[in-house]
């Protein structure tokens, strides 16, 4: 029995890294990991999300979509705005102007799931066709609106961003009533592919 058990080991180590080296190669692309925990990618995002409140359809990029039963859908709820869901099409820029020419388009949802607590989940992707950036960014979690910052998940990515993995952090950089903000997204990945 014990003789069987090396080759047996042998084998499976072998097929491993086989594995690994075919996945590294997938569609023509590299793989690199970050090292001594610094990103292998850093990038510094603004976007703007204007709801809809009934009076700014030429201008709104998001609509509060499903609310509960004592709210409408153009205005948010009470109560930390707790069951409304908004999906968006914001403006992405390198600064923090709402006027500067997009880079890309966060477009996905947020609703606030925090009954005591002002908090939302976000999903939402970066989508980018520029001559400095193509393909997209996902991203999903929790983000407590508290916070001064808050972190979500980079889970994955296409184009220049392919299968990209890494930690956004979050900081409300403007705040306008309950129509306007503007998010800082400061974008650091430790996962990275390149072409081979």
């Amino acid at each position: 029995m014990a003789g069987v058990a090396k080759p047996l080991s042998a084998l499976l180590l072998c097929s491993l890294l086989l594995l690994c080296t075919s996945t590294a190669m997938i569609h023509g692309k590299k793989m690199r990991l970050a090292s001594s925990r610094q990103p292998c990618k850093r990038l510094v995002f603004y976007f703007h999300d204007i709801i809809y409140n009934g009076k700014n359809a030429k201008n709104a990029t998001a609509a509060i979509v499903g609310a509960p039963a004592w709210a409408n859908r153009t205005i948010l709820a009470a109560q930390g705005h707790f069951g409304d869901l908004v999906l968006f099409d914001d403006p992405v820029t390198l600064d923090n102007n709402l006027h500067s020419t997009p880079v890309g388009r966060a477009q996905g949802l947020y609703f606030y799931d925090g009954k005591d607590v002002f908090t939302a989940w976000l999903g939402f992707s970066f989508v980018f066709n520029s001559t400095e950036h193509r393909g997209s960014i996902n991203f999903a979690g929790a983000d407590p609106l508290l916070n001064k910052t808050r972190d979500i998940s980079v889970i994955g990515g296409t184009g220049d961003f392919f299968m990209a993995r890494g930690i956004a952090t979050l900081m409300t950089d403007a705040f306008e009533d309950d129509v306007y903000f503007r998010l800082r997204v400061d974008i650091k990945l430790y996962e990275c592919w390149e072409k081979a």
